[in-house]
């Protein structure tokens, strides 16, 4: 007998999840708390709605994310139906007609036979049975408080995100390794020494760049550990070099002196292809961050696989409390799904959307949950978000720097097109066992 499934949310991750185990059998009740009540973001009354932008983003395979949605069109996605159906002109990105994009979505899911659509708050989390957690990042209190008591101190109200910058694209001639005092293995740390001239210049940078404004259901206390850095810069010339830039126990080996002032980059991923530079949150706008962080000696020709970010976010600590198929470690009968578990994006909100459905279904129908392959886009992002170091978990963007090295020496220029191209290969045989079940 096939067990029911219950999802809370009817954002993109709660519509893919409910399509993706309906379509394998399962009976789903999903409840979305529009029209009833509203999050301060949303408007209109449709699920699925695009609340910032009308943009996926890149369309091409070398982009991490263009793969992406090539796997999940490959995958028979809902999310990539209605984004191909209600596509329009973006150049070499895919953009959507929000509106017959969140329509298109609203009937497919409202005229399923095996989806039952509760317009209804949820405010607890069920006592038993099968569930997708997918209530997005402006959970309600309520349903927030209903999840604390699942993941203890592991809930998160606010992303404080710094850059994230591809080791390849270092020049590591400029930087060097080493730990404050000494302390640690010595490749933990990346540093970026500068001379007093070199952070004047990055400071004047830092109070004239151009930011981005707060939304209203953004307004927020900044807290003193998670304070963006062009806010520490306008308090005083000096206090970045007492804060996140503070070369204090590090000796540069070309001079044996200490620095004027030091930029920590730290180890993101086991692989070791991604850095993220230590303390740099930021509420600057991209094309500022790349203009004014590329100032930095050894980023001159730096990649960023993530920049940086500071703003309204309710999520977990996925690394502390899911399983690699989206499943909560302390109680498999609960899944999650969307920028709940820390994925950033529309593409990742709904690929893992797919994945928590796929697996309820598994569950439902007595199947063994299976995980993507770490070699596809969808699998390197689940990977990343449910293995790395829980006690620096920030929200992540599917890129690159997630994916296992290729073998032997590749050329930087085709290096991306041979991780899609293995990517995609390795996306069949798993397309073809969780088609089996």
């Amino acid at each position: 007998m096939t067990n029911s499934l219950t999802i809370i949310g009817g954002g993109l991750a709660g519509c893919e999840a409910a399509w993706q185990a309906a379509i394998r059998g399962v009976p789903v009740v999903l409840h979305e708390m529009k029209p009833d009540r509203f999050s301060p973001a949303h408007h209109s009354p449709l699920l699925a709605e695009l609340v910032c932008s009308n943009s996926l983003r890149g369309a091409d395979l070398a982009n991490a994310v263009g793969l992406l949605k090539e796997e999940l069109r490959r995958l028979g996605s809902l999310f990539m139906q209605a984004a191909d159906a209600t596509k329009v002109p973006a150049g070499g990105a895919l953009a959507v007609d929000r509106d017959q994009f969140a329509a298109f979505i609203t009937e497919q899911i409202a005229s399923h036979p095996l989806i039952t659509l509760v317009r209804a708050e949820a405010t607890e989390i069920p006592a038993e049975g099968l569930t997708v957690i997918a209530s997005g990042p402006l959970t309600s209190d309520a349903l927030a408080a209903g999840i604390s008591r699942l993941t203890g101190d592991y809930l998160y109200f606010y992303d404080a995100i710094a850059p994230i910058v591809e080791a390849s694209s270092l020049d590591m001639a400029k930087l060097f390794r080493a730990s404050r005092y000494g302390k640690g293995d010595s490749d933990d740390y990346l540093n970026i020494p500068l001379d007093e001239a070199g952070y004047n210049a990055f400071v004047d940078a830092l109070l004239a760049a151009e930011k981005v404004p707060a939304r209203d259901f953004e307004k927020m206390v900044h807290f003193e550990g998670c304070m963006p850095i062009e806010e520490l810069a306008a308090r005083g010339r000096e206090t970045l070099r007492f804060g996140p830039m503070k070369p204090v126990g590090l000796t540069d080996p070309r001079t044996g002196a200490e620095p004027h002032a030091v930029v920590q980059l730290r180890l993101e991923n086991r692989e070791g292809t991604l850095y993220n530079l230590v303390g740099f949150q930021t509420k600057l706008t991209w094309p500022e961050q790349r203009r004014i962080f590329s100032m930095l000696p050894g980023l001159e020709q730096a990649e960023f696989a993530r920049l940086g970010s500071l703003h309204r976010n309710t999520f977990i600590n996925a690394p502390a409390l899911l399983t690699p198929t989206f499943q909560l470690s302390s109680e498999p009968r609960i899944l999650f799904a969307g920028q709940i578990t820390g994925v950033e994006g529309y593409v990742e909100s709904a690929g893992s959307g797919f994945l928590a459905g796929i697996n309820a279904a598994r569950i439902a129908t007595g199947a063994v949950p299976l995980p993507p392959p770490p070699t596809t886009a969808l699998g390197a992002l689940v990977n990343h978000i449910t293995t790395c170091d829980p006690a620096h978990f920030q929200p992540m963007n599917v890129n690159y720097g997630l994916f296992p090295p290729l073998p032997g020496r590749v050329h930087k220029k085709e290096r991306r097109a041979r991780l899609a191209e293995r990517a995609l290969a390795d996306l069949a045989p798993w397309q073809a066992e969780i088609a089996s079940a």
